[in-house]
Parts: C-alpha cells; sequence; structure tokens
C-alpha cells in the first residue's frame, strides 16, 4: 500500500514541477519579463497554499479518497489546459486552477500513510512516501527540458498531463475508500492504538517549530523557482540546460526525505528542525557565490537536501501532535503556509531580483530566513528555561 501512495505522489507533483524549469521558454513566447514569469510560479503556489485549509477540513469530514483523486487528475487536467493557454492572462487563470485542485492530495494522503505503520515508524513511512514526490520533481525538469526543446514547452504540459489524467483515476480504484487502509499490527498480530507520542504538548512550542520547518521550505523553494532564468541570465546558458539542471535540486531530496525521516524517528524531529533550519540561511546566502553551472551543482544539492529533510520530519512531528480526527484539518494549515507562503515570497523575490540583481537578492532572503530561524530557537529555548525553573 505504501508503495502505491508513492506513485500516487509522484502524479500528484509531475505537472507542477514542469513550470519553474519551462519558464524561460514561457517568458519569450509570451514576452514578459523575470517579475511576471514568477508569477506564474505564484499564481500556481498562492491557489496550492489556499486550498490546503477547506482541503484539510473536507478531508476530517467528508473522506480521503475523493481528494487524493483531483489532487492528480484534477491537477494534470489543468496542467494540459496551461499547454494549449493562447495568452499570459489564460495562463495565469490555469496555474490558479491547478493550484486548486491540488490542494487537496497532501492534508488527505499523509494521515493515511501515518496509518499504515506504528507511532515510532511515521517519520520513515513519510519520507518513503516523500520518495513520489521527488522523484517526480527530479524528473520533470528533464522531460519539460526534452519535450520543449523538441516539440515545444506546450508538449511538456500536454502530453504528460493526459498520461497523469489516468493514473489518477486508475489510483482512485486502487486505493478504495480512506476506511479501508490497512490498519498497522504489533509482533503479536494485535492493532496498533495510533496516539500522538506527546499528548501534553505546548501549543507554542508546536507553532514555533512549525514556522522554523514552514520558513526554510517557503524560502528555499522561492529562490529556486528562479533559478533557470538566473542560468540563461546570469550564467548565459541554455533555457534547455536551464530546465534540465532544476533537476539537480531533486536529486539532492531524493536520499534525504527517507534519511531525515528514519532519523526523526530516532534523535527527534525538533533537534533536525533546528539543525536544518539553521543550515538553510546561510547555504541561501552562499548562492551569491555561484559564478558558473560547476560551482552550481553542490549548492542546488545541498538545498535539495535541506528541503525535502524538513518536508516528512514536518510532517511527522505535526501528526504526532494531533488526533486522528482533526489531522487533516492541521496539517492543512501547515501545508497552506509551507506551500502558500512561498508564492508570496516569490512575489518578492522577483521584485527584488529586478531591481537589486540576483547575487544582492540571495543574499537578503538567506539573512532573513536566518534571522528567523535563531528568533524561534531564542525562544524556544527562552520556554524551555520557564519550563525548568518552574
Amino acid at each position: 500500500m505504501l508503495t502505491l501512495f508513492v506513485l500516487a505522489h509522484y502524479g500528484h507533483h509531475l505537472l507542477s514541477s514542469m513550470v519553474s524549469p519551462l519558464l524561460p521558454f514561457i517568458r519569450i513566447t509570451f514576452t514578459i519579463d523575470v517579475a511576471q514569469a514568477g508569477g506564474l510560479v505564484s499564481a500556481f503556489t498562492i491557489a496550492y497554499g489556499v486550498s490546503q485549509l477547506p482541503a484539510g477540513w473536507l478531508a476530517d469530514r467528508l473522506g480521503r479518497r475523493v481528494l487524493i483523486a483531483f489532487g492528480i487528475s484534477g491537477v494534470a487536467l489543468c496542467g494540459l489546459l496551461a499547454g494549449i493557454a493562447p495568452n499570459y492572462g489564460l495562463m495565469i487563470i490555469f496555474m490558479v486552477l491547478l493550484g486548486l485542485f491540488g490542494g487537496g492530495y497532501h492534508p488527505a494522503s499523509a494521515p493515511l500513510v501515518a496509518s499504515l505503520v506504528e507511532p515510532n515508524r511515521r517519520g520513515w513511512a513519510l519520507g518513503i512516501h516523500q520518495i513520489g514526490g521527488t522523484a517526480s520533481n527530479l524528473s520533470g525538469p528533464l522531460i519539460a527540458a526534452g519535450l520543449a526543446s523538441y516539440l515545444g514547452w506546450r508538449s511538456a504540459f500536454m502530453i504528460p498531463g493526459a498520461v497523469v489524467i489516468i493514473l489518477g483515476i486508475a489510483l482512485y480504484l486502487l486505493i478504495g475508500s480512506s476506511q479501508k487502509v490497512a490498519k498497522p499490527v504489533n509482533a503479536a498480530g494485535s492493532p496498533v492504538k495510533i496516539e500522538p507520542l506527546e499528548t501534553h504538548h505546548n501549543i507554542s512550542n508546536l507553532i514555533a517549530y512549525t514556522i522554523i520547518g514552514t520558513a526554510g521550505q517557503v524560502f528555499i523553494s522561492s529562490v529556486i523557482s528562479f533559478m533557470p532564468l538566473f542560468m540563461v541570465d546570469q550564467l548565459k546558458e541554455s533555457a534547455g540546460l536551464a530546465a534540465a539542471l532544476q533537476s539537480i535540486i531533486y536529486l539532492g531530496g531524493l536520499p534525504a526525505g527517507p534519511l531525515a525521516g528514519y532519523f526523526s524517528d530516532r534523535v527527534g524531529a525538533k533537534r533536525m528542525l533546528i539543525v536544518a533550519g539553521l543550515a538553510t540561511g546561510p547555504v541561501i546566502a552562499l548562492l551569491n557565490l555561484v559564478t558558473s553551472i560547476w560551482v552550481s551543482i553542490p549548492m542546488l544539492l545541498a538545498l535539495g537536501a535541506l528541503m525535502f529533510t524538513m518536508m516528512p520530519i514536518s510532517e511527522a512531528y505535526i501528526i504526532n501532535q494531533t488526533t486522528e480526527l482533526n489531522r487533516s484539518t492541521v496539517l492543512g494549515i501547515y501545508y497552506a503556509s509551507s506551500r502558500g507562503g512561498s508564492g508570496f515570497l516569490i512575489l518578492g523575490i522577483g521584485y527584488l531580483i529586478k531591481r537589486l540583481g540576483f547575487y544582492p537578492t540571495f543574499i537578503t532572503a538567506g539573512t532573513a530566513l536566518l534571522v528567523i530561524v535563531v528568533g524561534c530557537v531564542i525562544f524556544l529555548w527562552s520556554q524551555r528555561r520557564k519550563a525548568l525553573t518552574g
């Protein structure tokens, strides 16, 4: 069953993973600038984030199967329509619809994945599930680059879109209703009772840890959305190569998700979130040193590893603080922030690039993230001192 969810995760992200790599091609067709090109990514990510809120609530009340189907076939249909968009305005509309349809997948799927294993293995299961999304983001830029270079950028939306629509329908039938998902059992064959690991958690600490994981993902996602344009405009590489090199980010994330989930089950998600959060800001700032494709590769690998480290451990941490009755709702809030937040930040990043250039923007973004994470760490430290002193 876990393998089935990995496949579902792959189909969910495939079309959206092609938007950023195709920006250099789309920019030429619609004659738009860097900020407007970033607006296409923002249109998707803002809608994607906002839709997580009602989707999580609906998943807890109406069931998760339908929302997963919409999150796969619905996204694919909107991606296909984006491939035939005659102008920039309609392209924006289709990006919004793509985000709206996609919002239901994660709040619906993560609790089902967590229910397949014992509580002390949730991080591992969510890390394995992350492989599907990472593999999609890894292969998406390569597929986009190949199709766009030989058949035009529109084919990169239309051909995979038609395939993923069929995949979504097939998975809807195979997954079945959420009530039929197998319940985990212990060594004696008895059902395992799924309860939060920390039943007396402090809500302010929960918010602080979630901010660390969310902020790291938002800043990385926002910055890497402009990497294909950075490689074309700053490094003078071809649009096709720039699109393909986007996959390097997800190559770094492919092993990071499962490993992060595995270790979070053993050393704790809190510690891993703090370490990853403190490392991310400096790595973003160090993009200021990228002057060639070869220098960019280790930086992109590091960003991918950090982003996909924070994803499963944030999910595992939140799931361990919630009950089955409100799990999708709380996850919906988290996904709305982590996915939708980048949509707003992308607009700011695009503006800064237009006004200051790429390199000063990288330094500004990295510094801002580091300030946020350090602020959260100081807050958590103060809360711990209060608890110890009574």
